[in-house]
C-alpha cells in the first residue's frame, strides 16, 4: 500500500489514512453518481420546499418533506414518534451522558477478569500471562445470547464482545508518541498487542436491584485472541494450495484472529466476528520478495541480502492493502512477515463463527462468505427457511454484499446448523439509478470468473473477492459498514460512513456529495420481504450532517432538531419494536464533522416522521461509539466505548494536544490519576424499569 508522509500520533491515524487510500482502480459506477441521477439536486430542493416533489418521487425522503410542508402543522405534532426520551445536546467532554431517566453504567473495562483464573489489572506490570485472561483492548461488537439458550430471558445470558484493535500509545507507560518505524516495539509488545486482540465471551446477570454484572468463575467465560487461539479453516477455500503455510500444510488451522470490528449472532446461538482491517498487521515489501528461498525467523530483522521478485500474491495483496506494515509483528513472528510466510495474509479477512455455549470448541472461518474487511456479518432468516447474512467492506469505494445459505435452518436441532455458513452463494450488490439493486453472484466459471481471468476454483473466487467484483461491475460505496435487517419490516439498513476522497466526476444516485465526510444511510427493500431474491429496491434514509449548514447537503426530516442530526453513521441495531438505533464514529475530524463526541440516536423509519434523529447517548472525548445491543424484551442496550481520549484529543480546546498514557484527555471511567483511559462496555437502562427509548 502506499506510503503516507503524514505525522501520525496514534497507530489508529496511520491505518485510517491508509484506508484512504482507494485500493479500488476499477471504472465501476459509483453510488454517488447514481444518487445524482436519480435525485437531481433541482428536484430534491423542490419537494423539500413543497409538494411539487411528490410529483417526481414515489418514496425515499424527499417524499416525506414535501408531505410535511404540505400537511397541517398539527397533523405533524399529533404524529407519535416511536423515541419518547427526552433528547440529550450535542457537545463534548470527559464524561459520557444519557437521557433524562436512564441509568449508564460501566460494566466491564479493559483489563477487567474475564476467565476465573485471571489477574486483576494493573497497566505498569501487563504481561502475556496476565493479559490472556483479561477483558481486551477496544470493544466494538457485542451481541447478547440468552441463558438457557432458546428462551427469551432478558436478565440473564452471554456477552459476545470484539476487541477490533490496540493502542500501544495509550496501553503501555512511556510509549510516546506513535513512531511509523516502531522501534520503541519488542517482541514482549507485541505478544501483549495479540493478546489483546480477539473477543470476550461474559456471563452477564441483572440482579434483584435492576443493576447489571459479570459473573466470576463462569464456566462460559472465554478469551480468544490473535496470539495463540486456534482456529479452523472451512468451506470452499479450506485446503486449497494459497491457504497454506509452513506451519499448517494442510491449510485448514489458523492461530488467531485480527481486527475484529462488527459481527452478528445467528439464529443457533453462535457468535460471527468480522475481520476487517487485517492488511495492517503483515509486514514485508511486495517488490522485495527473495528471489529464492524464504526467510526464516532469524532472518525477520536483518536486512536481507539477495536477489529480489515480485511477491507472488502481488496482485491479490494489493487489492487488499497488504502489507500495511501497521503493526510490526513480522519483525518478530514469521507468520506476520509476508516474505517468511507468503500466503499468510489469505488466511485473514474472513468471518470467523464461534459457539459462546461451548467454551472448548474450535472458531471457524467460514470462506464461503467471502475475503474481504467485513464491517459486520448480520444474519436473517429467510422466508423460505435459508439464512442471509449481509456485510460491508469498509473501505471508501468497496462493495456490498450478502450471503444466502443452500441449506435451511433446523429450528429444533441447534447442531444441525453448525455448517450452514459453509455452503451457499455469494452476492455483490450493483445498484441502479431508477431505484433498483440487482444482486450478482460471485460463481466459479460464470461470466467473467474463469480461468481466462486467473480464477481456477470457487477457492480462487473468494480469495479475490475484491476483484471478482471487480470484475462484475460492483458498484463503488462510501465505505459500507454495519448492514442489518429489520426482522419487523424486512427492510435492509446500509451504513454509509463517509469518503473524503470521492470527487465531482465519481457521483451516482447513492452518493452524491464530493468530499463527502458525514455520510448517509441507505433503506433497501427486497421484494415481498425475500432476502434471497436477485433484486431489492433501494431509497435514501437520511443524508448525514447539519442540515443547516451550507455546503454539506444532508437531509433529514424538517422536524429533526439541531441535536436529532448526527454525522459518520457506522454501527446500528434494531430494538425489539423493530426501531433503528444508530451508533456514530467521526474519527479524529469530528471537530469538523458535528463538533461533537460520539454518540447513539434513535432514526425513525416509517411515517411522517421517517428521517427524524433523536439523541439518546454521548460518549467521553476521544471515544467511538460502537456496537450497540438490546436484551430481547427492550428493556437494556449495551454500548461499547472504544479508545477514550484519542480521536481528535488536539482539538478538544480543554486539552489541546494529542493524548498519551501518562497525559490523557479524559481518563474515563475511572478518573484514577495512576489508571489511563480504558474502553468499557456501558449498560444503560430505565430508571423503573421500562423499555429503552419509549
Amino acid at each position: 500500500m502506499e506510503e503516507s508522509s503524514q505525522d501520525f500520533s496514534y497507530a489508529w491515524e496511520d491505518c485510517d489514512a491508509s484506508e484512504n487510500i482507494a485500493v479500488n482502480a476499477t471504472d465501476n459506477t459509483t453510488l454517488g453518481d447514481l444518487i445524482l441521477e436519480r435525485f437531481p439536486r433541482r428536484k430534491i430542493l423542490r419537494g423539500a420546499l413543497g409538494a411539487t416533489a411528490i410529483a417526481t418521487l414515489a418514496t425515499g425522503l424527499t417524499a416525506v418533506s414535501a408531505v410535511l410542508c404540505a400537511a397541517s402543522r398539527a397533523a405533524v405534532e399529533a404524529a407519535r414518534p416511536n423515541f419518547r426520551f427526552k433528547e440529550i445536546a450535542h457537545g463534548v467532554d470527559e464524561k459520557h451522558h444519557v437521557a433524562a431517566g436512564y441509568d449508564a453504567d460501566v460494566l466491564i473495562r479493559w483489563g477487567d477478569p474475564v476467565e476465573p483464573d485471571a489477574q486483576p489489572f494493573d497497566p505498569y506490570t501487563q504481561s502475556v500471562a496476565t493479559v490472556k485472561g483479561q477483558y481486551g483492548y477496544n470493544n466494538d461488537f457485542i451481541g447478547f445470547v440468552p441463558l438457557p439458550f432458546g428462551s427469551q430471558n432478558s436478565n440473564h445470558g452471554l456477552l459476545c464482545v470484539n476487541h477490533e484493535y490496540t493502542d500501544e500509545e495509550m496501553m503501555f507507560p512511556g510509549f510516546g508518541k506513535y513512531d511509523r518505524a516502531r522501534e520503541k516495539a519488542t517482541k514482549a509488545i507485541t505478544e501483549l498487542e495479540m493478546a489483546n486482540h480477539g473477543g470476550s465471551i461474559l456471563e452477564i446477570e441483572r440482579g434483584a436491584d435492576g443493576k447489571w454484572a459479570v459473573l466470576g468463575n463462569s464456566k462460559y467465560a472465554r478469551r480468544i485472541n490473535a496470539l495463540d487461539t486456534e482456529m479452523r479453516i472451512s468451506g470452499p477455500a479450506a485446503g486449497h494450495k494459497r491457504m497454506r503455510t509452513s506451519e499448517d500444510p494442510s491449510g485448514t488451522k489458523v492461530v488467531g484472529t485480527v481486527n475484529n470490528c462488527a459481527g452478528g449472532v445467528t439464529p443457533w446461538g453462535t457468535y460471527l466476528m468480522a475481520e476487517e482491517k487485517f492488511n495492517g498487521y503483515f509486514w514485508g515489501n511486495l517488490r522485495e520478495h527473495p528471489k529464492e528461498g524464504l526467510l526464516d525467523s532469524n532472518q525477520l530483522e536483518a536486512p536481507f541480502e539477495g536477489a529480489f521478485t515480485d511477491h507472488p500474491e502481488m496482485s491479490n495483496y494489493q487489492r487488499y492493502g497488504v502489507p500495511a506494515n501497521r503493526y510490526p509483528w513480522g519483525r518478530f513472528h514469521k507468520r506476520w512477515n509476508i516474505h517468511a510466510e507468503p500466503n499468510e495474509p489469505n488466511r485473514f479477512g474472513w468471518i470467523v463463527e464461534v459457539d459462546p455455549l461451548n467454551p472448548k470448541s474450535t472458531p471457524v472461518k467460514r470462506t464461503a462468505l467471502g475475503r474481504f474487511k467485513h464491517e459486520g456479518a448480520a444474519p436473517i432468516v429467510n422466508k423460505d427457511g435459508r439464512v442471509v447474512v449481509y456485510s460491508g467492506d469498509d473501505q471508501r469505494f468497496e462493495y456490498l454484499y450478502k450471503f444466502v445459505s443452500t441449506d435451511r435452518f433446523h429450528t429444533t436441532d441447534r447442531e444441525a446448523n453448525f455448517n450452514v455458513l459453509d455452503k451457499g452463494t455469494l452476492f455483490v450488490a450493483k445498484f441502479h439509478a431508477e431505484g433498483r439493486v440487482t444482486w450478482l453472484a460471485l460463481v466459479w466459471n460464470t461470466g467473467p470468473l474463469t480461468p481466462k481471468n486467473q480464477f481456477h476454483s470457487q477457492a480462487d473466487v473468494l480469495i479475490e473477492t475484491r476483484r471478482a467484483a471487480d470484475l462484475l461491475g460492483a458498484t463503488k460505496m462510501d465505505r459500507p459498514e454495519d448492514v442489518e435487517p429489520n426482522p419487523k419490516t424486512n427492510k435492509v439498513y446500509v451504513m454509509l460512513t463517509n469518503n473524503s476522497k470521492r470527487g465531482n466526476g465519481e457521483l451516482d444516485k447513492v452518493h452524491d456529495r464530493a468530499g463527502n465526510i458525514w455520510g448517509q444511510i441507505v433503506e433497501l427493500s427486497p421484494p415481498d420481504g425475500d432476502h434471497a431474491a436477485l433484486e431489492a429496491r433501494w431509497d435514501i434514509l437520511v443524508k448525514c450532517g447539519n442540515p443547516k449548514a451550507r455546503g454539506v447537503g444532508a437531509m433529514w426530516n424538517p422536524a429533526t432538531t439541531v441535536n436529532g442530526w448526527f454525522a459518520c453513521p457506522d454501527n446500528c441495531t434494531i430494538d425489539p419494536d423493530g426501531c433503528l438505533w444508530i451508533a456514530t464514529d467521526q474519527g479524529g475530524k469530528w471537530w469538523k464533522t458535528s463538533g461533537s463526541a460520539d454518540g447513539v440516536w434513535g432514526l425513525e423509519t416509517e411515517g411522517v416522521l421517517r428521517g427524524t434523529g433523536k439523541m439518546f447517548f454521548r460518549g467521553p472525548v476521544g471515544g467511538e461509539i460502537c456496537g450497540p445491543c438490546f436484551t430481547p424484551d427492550g428493556e437494556t442496550l449495551f454500548v461499547a466505548v472504544q479508545h477514550p481520549a484519542i480521536d481528535g484529543a488536539k482539538k478538544y480546546k480543554p486539552f489541546g494536544r494529542h493524548s498519551t498514557f501518562a497525559d490523557p484527555a479524559t481518563r474515563w471511567p475511572d478518573f484514577d490519576p495512576r489508571i489511563p483511559p480504558r474502553p468499557s462496555i456501558v449498560v444503560i437502562t430505565k430508571k423503573g424499569g421500562g423499555k429503552i427509548g419509549r
